[in-house]
C-alpha cells in the first residue's frame, strides 16, 4: 500500500493528505514525530535526505518529497477531480496563489525556524510569536487582496484547487498561534467553505492525531 510519512500538524503533510482524500486514494500514514526529532534520525533521512515531511512512497517503491511536487504528481497520475484548471493561465494563477502560501509564508514560520529563533538565537517565546505573527500578517495582507480578484466559492473560482489545498493548513496554523484573522474575511470564508468538504475534514490534524503507526 502507498505510504505517507507524515506528521499530523505539519502544514506540508496536511496538504498532501487533502489531495489524497480529494482523489479517494488509500494510504498508510506513518508518524514522523517532529517534536521528538524523528525526522532527523537515520531511520527517516534514508527516505528524505532533508529530514522534512512529507515523503510519499508508492506501491512500486517510487519515493517522492516536497508537498507541492507530490500534489502535482498525484494530480497528473489521478486526474479526477483535478486540482488545477484546464487552461495555462488558470494553472499559473493557481500556482501563484499556492506558492504565495507554501513558498513565501510557510517557510518563515515552520517548526524548524521557530526552534532556531528560540534555541539558537535566544529569542524569548514572546518575540518568537511576534516573528510568527509578523510574517503571517505580511503574507495574508497580500493574499487577501489577491483572492478578491480570483475567488469564487474557493480560491480560484468555484472548484477546489491547489491554492485551497495550501490555504486551509496555513489558516489552521495561524489560528493555532492566535493570529487575529478579523482582517481577512475572504481568506476565512474560503477556508470555511473548504472545511465543509469531507476531504478537508478527514485530512485535518485532529482527525489524524491517533490514526498512525510511528516510524
Amino acid at each position: 500500500m502507498r505510504q505517507l510519512y507524515d506528521y499530523f500538524r505539519s502544514s506540508a503533510a496536511y496538504r498532501v493528505r487533502i489531495v489524497l482524500q480529494l482523489k479517494g486514494l488509500s494510504y498508510e500514514s506513518i508518524n514522523v514525530s517532529l517534536l521528538d526529532n524523528v525526522h532527523q534520525s537515520t531511520r527517516y533521512t534514508r527516505y528524505n535526505a532533508q529530514g522534512l515531511v512529507p515523503t510519499l512512497v508508492e506501491d512500486d517503491g517510487v519515493m517522492l518529497t516536497q508537498s507541492l511536487a507530490i500534489c502535482e504528481y498525484l494530480d497528473e497520475t489521478y486526474p479526477l477531480p483535478s486540482i488545477l484548471p484546464w487552461d495555462a493561465v488558470g494553472r499559473a494563477r493557481v500556482r501563484a496563489l499556492a506558492q504565495t502560501i507554501a513558498c513565501d509564508i510557510h517557510p518563515l514560520n515552520n517548526l524548524r525556524v521557530l526552534r532556531y529563533l528560540e534555541q539558537n538565537l535566544g529569542l524569548s517565546a514572546a518575540k518568537k510569536i511576534t516573528w510568527y505573527h509578523h510574517w503571517v500578517i505580511a503574507g495574508f495582507d497580500a493574499l487577501e487582496l489577491q483572492l478578491q480578484q480570483t475567488r469564487g466559492e474557493y480560491c480560484y473560482g468555484d472548484a477546489v484547487t491547489l491554492a485551497d489545498v495550501c490555504l486551509v493548513p496555513q489558516v489552521y496554523n495561524a489560528l493555532r498561534f492566535h493570529c487575529d484573522m478579523t482582517s481577512y474575511p475572504t481568506i476565512m470564508e474560503i477556508s470555511n467553505n473548504c472545511l465543509n468538504q469531507y476531504a478537508f475534514l478527514n485530512a485535518s490534524p485532529e482527525h489524524n492525531f491517533n490514526l498512525r503507526e510511528g516510524l
